[in-house]
């Protein structure tokens, strides 16, 4: 569960490092953004010669959050971070970059993500 304004690390190599979350598009008025939700960030931090620069609006779903999520049977993931892949455009699902660093929540291939599913290190 992540709100405006929080801060999220970059989990793909596009080039930036650091995004922050500016908004959840077609949920009204809600300002929460949960795992595997295509959320609206700015780039805060990126590397010089990367595909993205400071300053730019992307989609991009949640992979990775810390505060933890309930699962069907009962069960609750939880990560060390909270992380995002940036997304090829906004209505597509296919992800901007060519890797996706660290572990993914399983709930990402569940709703529909398979690119970067098959992208990630690991699935959990």
């Amino acid at each position: 569960m992540l709100q405006l304004r929080s801060i999220l690390n970059v989990a793909d190599n596009t080039g930036a490092k650091k995004v922050m979350l500016i908004g959840v598009p077609n949920k009204g008025n809600r300002r929460l953004g949960y795992l595997a939700e295509i959320v609206t960030v700015v780039v805060k931090n990126a590397i010089p010669h990367g595909q993205v620069k400071k300053g730019e609006i992307l989609p991009a779903v949640i992979i990775r959050t810390r505060k933890e999520s309930r699962r069907r049977d009962g069960s609750y993931i939880r990560f060390d971070d909270n992380a995002c892949a940036i997304l090829a455009a906004k209505g597509n699902k296919d992800p901007r970059g060519t890797r996706i660093f660290g572990p993914i929540a399983k709930e990402i291939k569940d709703n529909g993500f398979t690119k970067i599913a098959s992208l990630a290190e690991e699935i959990y």
